[in-house]
């Protein structure tokens, strides 16, 4: 939307704008209109003084009484008391440290007063009510008016209220030039929208109730337009930039690779690797994203898609998002490849945990164009990282990383290098057309033959029985001669919320938000810490005698893989981790996944860790411990996890939680999405409408020459993009 870029220092002050702007995160006028009420109250019904509901909401028209100021006993301050009366009751308005009110509550005059009805010392009182008076006479009908009037209650901070943010709304309001409708006229009109600049003002002025549905309506259609705008725009552009086209050789490396496989390619790997070759061959780059479920064969599917890339002498380049997927991923392709084809391809692997001397060959390798594949994580985005030819660039889970990171290895190619995107968390059509309407979306749904179901339970902590049997559980399937993984979400028990980022924990259900957005947090039962579990364990008398090992972020790279390396061997009978073995890690022996407080872990993580276990033929299973209490939001999706393994129907639940990140911009996830009032599940037909009008809308205007304030709209929020980029 085209808003004033405006500092709100200029139109709120400077105190006042640095309180939004630290509290909030709200630095201009733009910033501040697009706050949106996250829900209304009204003043309620018109309610006789006799019948006032201790509790409740309520609004009365009376007369004042009298006005009397007493000071407080003990202490300092005075509290002013007025009583007003319907004819029929009287009632207490109280007012601490505000003897100015004296100047307007005069007996005699008439108003409307609003609040809480509360009661002390036997007699009914409005504490600090909200109150407006009148200097004649008030019809029935106004009164009414006033008391149904909606009033907008913002996402607020203990410091700025919801109050403080509706005057300052006001302000702006007030001053506000008429906003520009981006959208055609035509569409407008005939998807019976509002005009953008009545839709700002309702939104946040409403008059009555309809006012702000109607403005809601309208402003999450231009949020569904500009989206799918910039999307669809971003692919057109996309499919005019010049790539090399990469083709494989009839009897190059991909021929020889596939031959060499002791096993046949799935149907879906078939048809997939089909799609991926014929657009790297063509002269624009590909974009395309291929999901699957864990274990259906992505990485395969990529390794033929290198291959085909190094057939023509071109780079390719796996970004995984932690050192020891990276030397994962690195490990098993060179057992797959076996050392004729890894020597041919010059298979390198590039972290920034090696040592200086292995780091220096590698960027040697990298940068003369003998390595052809390359494996590594952030450490291939630096600068001193230079590529003789990169064509390809392979993101592995690509929800672990920003669009920053993707788009500066991106830049590292002479000319824009083909891109495939791979993700473990099935997406939702909605979600893909929303979020990734700029890629091609391939799907690979089935599983390679000998995959086991997982079983899954949710054990609750306050059943000590149930718990005990957890660990008899693991010792029974280690004396079988299997393995398992002990998941927690924290490293050290002194870490506090700052620190458990690897798990990626939520704390929605331990926020309480009042009325005015203030937060207020919950004691929280220490979570179960890695470190400290593992101790537990080796000195439960249950697993005497099993070996129980300890891997997480804070080790060194070389500590992680020795340990990750030893389990692999089963050197390592349990292996206590933190989410660092969330996706990538394969260990076909490991048939158990405990993982504890598993409340405090997002829908596509708890389904990611499961798929750890049951990789060897071997059924699986998945022991889900929770503190979570009855009917909160965290323990039904615990549940909804141990209820199925159906990765799509776990996503739209994962979505509907985590909302649908920021996707313009370059957060991936979170509350500061760029969509504020679309909801891409919720709103799943308007999308997918939205998405056909705004095709229509490229095909006769490609340029958008006859829509220069769209044009405007897109171009504002590319040049944002790239600003943050910059900056990155």
């Amino acid at each position: 939307m085209l808003l004033p870029s405006e500092s709100l220092v200029r139109v709120l002050g400077d105190r006042t704008a640095k309180s939004f702007a630290r509290h909030l995160g709200l630095n201009t006028v733009a910033d501040l209109l697009l706050h949106y009420p996250r829900r209304y109250s009204s003043r309620g019904e018109l309610t006789p003084i006799a019948d006032l509901p201790i509790g409740e909401m309520v609004s009365i028209v009376a007369d004042i009484v009298d006005v009397r100021e007493r000071h407080m006993t003990g202490k300092k301050g005075s509290i002013l008391e007025v009583r007003i009366t319907d004819g029929n009751g009287v009632l207490s308005l109280t007012f601490f440290n505000q003897a100015w009110r004296q100047k307007d509550l005069k007996p005699g005059l008439r108003g409307l007063f609003a609040g809480k009805i509360g009661a002390y010392q036997g007699k009914l009182q409005l504490t600090h009510p909200d109150y407006e008076l009148f200097p004649e006479e008030i019809s029935d009908e106004a009164a009414k008016a006033w008391a149904d009037l909606p009033i907008p209650i913002y996402p607020a901070s203990s410091t700025v209220t919801t109050w403080m943010i509706q005057r300052a709304m006001g302000v702006v309001l007030d001053t506000l030039a008429p906003v520009e409708d981006e959208l055609p006229s035509d569409l407008v009109k005939s998807e019976g929208l509002l005009a953008l600049n009545d839709a700002i003002q309702l939104i946040h002025r409403p008059k009555q109730q309809r006012d702000w549905q109607r403005a809601r309506d309208t402003l999450k259609f231009h949020e569904a337009f500009l989206l799918q705008a910039n999307l669809v725009g971003r692919k057109l552009q996309s499919e005019k930039t010049t790539a090399t086209p990469r083709v494989a050789s009839a009897s190059g490396l991909v021929s020889a690779f596939d031959a060499s496989l002791p096993f046949n390619l799935t149907a879906g790997q078939v048809a997939v690797g089909q799609q991926i070759a014929q657009d790297l061959g063509q002269a624009h780059p590909m974009n395309r994203l291929l999901q699957g479920e864990v274990g259906s064969g992505k990485t395969l599917v990529a390794l033929r898609a290198m291959l085909t890339v190094a057939d023509s002498d071109g780079q390719a380049a796996l970004l995984a998002p932690t050192d020891v997927l990276a030397s994962q991923h690195f490990a098993s392709i060179a057992k797959t490849l076996g050392p004729e084809l890894s020597k041919r391809v010059g298979l390198t692997l590039l972290t920034g945990q090696l040592p200086a001397a292995e780091k220096k060959r590698a960027l040697l390798q990298i940068v003369s164009g003998k390595a052809l594949l390359v494996v590594g994580t952030h450490a291939l985005i630096a600068d001193r990282v230079e590529f003789l030819d990169l064509a390809l660039i392979v993101v592995d889970e690509q929800h672990r990383f920003g669009v920053e990171q993707r788009e500066a290895l991106r830049l590292k190619g002479k000319l824009p290098p083909h891109v495939l995107t791979m993700t473990a968390t099935p997406i939702p059509r909605t979600l893909a057309v929303t979020v990734f309407g700029d890629l091609d979306v391939s799907t690979l749904a089935e599983l390679p033959a000998g995959r086991k179901e997982i079983t899954s339970h949710v054990v609750q902590l306050d059943q000590p029985n149930l718990v005990a049997r957890v660990w008899s559980r693991v010792a029974e399937e280690v004396a079988a001669g299997r393995q398992a993984f002990v998941v927690c979400p924290r490293i050290e028990e002194s870490d506090t919320g700052a620190e458990f980022v690897e798990a990626g924990g939520s704390l929605s259900d331990d926020i309480i938000l009042d009325d005015e957005g203030a937060i207020e947090a919950k004691p929280k039962r220490p979570l179960a810490a890695a470190t400290t579990v593992a101790e537990a364990l080796r000195a439960n008398p249950t697993l005497k005698g099993v070996r129980i090992g300890l891997m997480h972020g804070r080790m060194p790279a070389d500590e992680k893989n020795a340990a990750m390396e030893a389990f692999a061997r089963r050197e390592i009978d349990v292996l206590v981790s933190t989410t660092v073995i969330e996706v990538g890690v394969d260990v076909p022996n490991a048939t158990v996944m405990v993982i504890l407080d598993a409340e405090r872990f997002g829908v596509s993580q708890l389904h990611q860790l499961r798929g750890r276990v049951g990789r060897g033929g071997l059924p699986g299973l998945c022991l889900l411990l929770t503190s979570a209490e009855v009917g909160t939001i965290s323990l039904e999706r615990v549940q909804a996890v141990a209820s199925t393994l159906d990765g799509f129907k776990l996503s739209e639940l994962d979505l509907e939680l985590r909302r649908e990140g920021d996707v313009l911009g370059a957060s991936q996830s979170g509350g500061r999405s760029s969509l504020r009032l679309l909801k891409v599940v919720q709103d799943a037909e308007l999308v997918l409408r939205v998405r056909d009008l705004v095709a229509a809308l490229y095909s006769a205007d490609p340029s958008l020459s006859h829509h220069a304030a769209l044009a405007r709209a897109i171009a504002e929020q590319d040049e944002a993009r790239q600003e943050f980029l910059a900056k990155s």
